[in-house]
């Protein structure tokens, strides 16, 4: 459930953000995207959310300029996020980061490096490398020392998210086109 519109302090940043990714399933949505994950079916396949919570807060995050909802003929309805959408990406990872501090014990579920040289990156996204700032195009997410692979799901999506990709690339499952519902 969003904050009241009416939240004392309607100056506070802080909650009007959270007026638009604070619902439940928002941020998994969004980490989805960056992953790859375009797709309405690929969506609730991946987090088994129920398909009209999907559909809500998928038009809710078109509306907000977070995602695009891009139509075409030969792919089908598509979800790509914004660049505000793509800004998000240091809150997925500080969350992401907290996450695995205090709940993945065997270490980091997903580790991300620099596509170009292979780098570790840190916290702040800056690779051990080269030193650089790597811009999220440039990242590749790949399984890290805690990721549980048993865990998993192996269907085509899991299964290429499971991989080392480059975040925002798309996935691609060879499927036919799949039938929209946001």
């Amino acid at each position: 459930m969003t904050l009241p519109s009416t939240y004392a302090d309607r100056n506070c940043s802080l909650a009007r953000a959270l007026e638009i990714v604070g619902e439940r399933w928002t941020l998994l949505i969004i980490r989805d995207a960056f992953f790859g994950v375009r797709r309405f079916g690929d969506f609730a396949t991946q987090l088994k959310i129920p398909r009209a919570v999907l559909t809500n807060r998928l038009k809710f995050l078109v509306q907000e300029g977070v995602l695009v909802r891009e139509d075409d003929a030969t792919r089908g309805v598509e979800y790509r996020l914004t660049a505000k959408g793509v800004g998000l990406w240091p809150i997925v990872r500080a969350l992401m980061s907290w996450g695995d501090t205090f709940y993945s014990p065997a270490g980091v579920q997903r580790a991300e490096r620099h596509d170009r040289d292979g780098g570790l990156l840190d916290h702040g996204g800056r690779c051990e490398d080269c030193g650089l700032v790597v811009p999220v195009p440039e990242i590749r997410i790949e399984p890290g020392p805690g990721f549980d692979p048993t865990s998993s799901a192996h269907d085509p999506v899991s299964n290429a998210i499971n991989t080392p990709r480059r975040l925002l690339e798309p996935i691609e499952a060879g499927r036919t086109l799949p039938v929209d519902e946001g």
